[in-house]
């Protein structure tokens, strides 16, 4: 019986301890700047729309930015997919950047590419 109990609770922890990751892996608002921010750039690289967030990454005036963009799904239901911008290709994008200011990342609501608006938070300002 003990072992059968044992058994079960190692379950039991395995299975919450699993089930917490996808929180965990969340990107929430908590760790970006309130004020707005607009990059112009151009895409180093591709939409990803793999893990819980799509991103991609573009340059600055020579500092390379990691773009983290709304859920997959979301992001997909916006038109952006990972052929949409083609390397190279001059966008603006608008959010959040993040409160670390040796992190070169942006939260982003919005991307605009050859005059197209891709809102993928049209639900935030």
């Amino acid at each position: 019986m003990t072992s059968q109990l044992t058994k079960a609770s190692v379950f039991a922890v395995a299975a919450l301890a699993l089930a917490a990751l996808p929180a965990a892996a969340h990107h929430g608002w908590g760790g970006q700047a309130k004020e707005h921010i607009e990059l112009t750039g151009t895409v180093e690289q591709a939409v990803s729309l793999n893990g819980p967030h799509a991103s991609m990454k573009i340059k600055v005036d020579g500092q390379v930015w990691d773009i983290t963009l709304a859920p997959s799904p979301r992001t997909a239901a916006a038109g952006l997919q990972a052929d949409t911008l083609p390397l190279g290709a001059k966008i603006t994008i608008q959010g959040h950047r993040n409160l670390d200011m040796k992190k070169f990342e942006v939260k982003t609501e919005r991307v605009t590419y050859n005059g197209k608006l891709y809102n993928v938070y049209p639900d935030r300002d």
